[in-house]
């Protein structure tokens, strides 16, 4: 039988991609956004996360008219994945991001576990290492940065996201769920490989992104590598991209652009700096779509 998940957020930039993904692989999914997503057997459940009541119907609903055929209610749901937010700074207020990204997210959660889903995966996001909406030019502490850094951000995305890790481990302490916290770094969806170039010219123009990103298609795969690992409780991955975005070996480029920074162990040749290490040592991620295969380096 096929696994039943709902979305929340799939129209979104990253979402559409993941639930495309998931849906190829065989899950049975529920988009649940506040605009229609265009994907082949996928129903939109036109929702708000930021009101508690909405989250708990559209958790404990039908998916389709199909599931009125059975008579008996809607189906149990396998999972949660939540990517519905404000995805930046600058699109509304501070004070209303980070309330629609800390409320909708606790509401999520508390509607999936006391409606008795036991498994849950939530975006949290590359800027709770602090640098990619802070004041000024700000250094990270130390690389590469895993999932053990001392995350500080000053903006209140970054800050919402930070939140809402706290929130997924308490409800996971609580009820005993499974509810793993993906720090997603820059998105880049398939046709976008043209600014690597842009890139590669202007290495300090990625510092922001900690010189990393994440394939739509590969964060896919992370999220069904996810859905399929139980047992772990509260867990954060980084959910990046295996390889520095520069032509440079990544140590060499550490040593000449960020000279003070402390590298905190050996990196492979060509590391990304925020690392993803856990991800396939943990979950078993297997990159498919290093930039260096879209991009000419001649």
């Amino acid at each position: 039988m096929k696994k039943r998940i709902v979305f929340t957020g799939g129209a979104g930039k990253a979402g559409r991609h993941v639930v495309a993904y998931l849906v190829e692989r065989g899950y049975d999914v529920l988009n649940v956004d506040l605009v229609p997503l265009n994907c082949a057997g996928v129903n939109t459940l036109i929702a708000d996360i930021a009101d508690s009541g909405e989250m708990f119907n559209a958790l404990s609903s039908h998916f389709g008219f199909d599931g009125f055929e059975t008579g008996n209610g809607p189906a149990p749901i396998d999972a949660v994945v939540h990517f519905a937010a404000v995805p930046r700074v600058l699109i509304k207020p501070d004070n209303e991001t980070f309330r629609v990204n800390t409320m909708g997210t606790y509401n999520v959660i508390e509607a999936a576990v006391k409606l008795g889903i036991k498994k849950i995966i939530i975006a949290s996001s590359e800027t709770t290492y602090g640098v990619c909406f802070a004041e000024g030019d700000k250094d990270f502490h130390h690389f590469p940065l895993e999932e053990d850094y001392d995350i500080d951000p000053m903006d209140s995305y970054g800050l919402s996201k930070l939140v809402n890790e706290k929130t997924a481990r308490a409800f996971a302490m609580r009820t005993g769920a499974d509810i793993y916290a993906l720090r997603i770094g820059n998105v880049i969806e398939p046709h976008e490989y043209d600014r690597f170039s842009g890139f590669l010219a202007d290495p300090m123009s990625r510092k922001r992104n900690a010189w990393s990103y994440i394939d739509a298609r590969d964060l896919g795969q992370i999220v069904d590598l996810a859905i399929r690992k139980d047992g772990l409780g509260f867990q954060v991955f980084n959910a990046v991209n295996d390889t520095i975005t520069a032509t440079m070996p990544t140590q060499e480029f550490l040593a000449k652009y960020c000279p003070g920074v402390p590298i905190r162990r050996e990196l492979d040749e060509y590391e990304a700096p925020l690392s993803n290490r856990k991800a396939r040592e943990v979950l078993g991620f297997r990159e498919e779509h290093d930039w260096r295969k879209y991009v000419s380096l001649n």
